[in-house]
């Protein structure tokens, strides 16, 4: 795969060498995604939270998006809609262009089979990686710096 850049228009009509990372976790109480705009923050990553399916779609649309971190059970509607939008997000992802590299969370499976086929989809769909629930900050940050790695040369933006 070719590195992509990671320059973007700013506001202002300069560039911006910021990485845009969507994340999409933080309606869950206790997940460490909630970590990582602290972290990621003063390396140039710019971090983009999406409480639900509409958050996430209105940033799509708004923004360029580098990375993305979905979770396949994200809310539809922050205002309590139960229906998961997580398949909805990656559709929209997917018709980004260029379709930014997406990271998937996903929940416990009931079993070792479906586990497998349910990575077997994600993979064939275009996902970069799949996580399962419970979900450490170690593993997240460490599939996030093989995105990089892998899409963008291994160049994390400084700020």
């Amino acid at each position: 795969m070719s590195s992509r850049s990671v320059q973007r228009r700013d506001p202002s009509g300069g560039c911006s060498s910021r990485l845009n990372l969507l994340f999409s976790s933080s309606w869950r109480e206790g997940v460490p995604s909630a970590e990582l705009p602290r972290l990621l923050d003063p390396m140039g990553v710019r971090c983009l939270e999406a409480r639900c399916g509409r958050d996430a779609a209105d940033l799509v649309a708004r923004e360029e998006i580098h990375i993305a971190l979905v979770d396949l059970e994200m809310p539809m509607e922050s205002d309590g809609d139960p229906r998961p939008a997580g398949h909805r997000v990656l559709q929209l992802l997917r018709r980004m262009d260029p379709a930014p590299p997406v990271v998937l969370v996903r929940p416990p499976q009931p079993s070792r089979r479906d586990s497998v086929r349910g990575l077997n989809d994600a993979l064939r769909e275009g996902v970069f990686a799949v996580l399962d629930r419970p979900l450490g900050l170690e593993p997240m940050l460490e599939t996030l710096r093989r995105v990089v790695r892998r899409h963008y040369a291994d160049r994390w933006p400084a700020a």
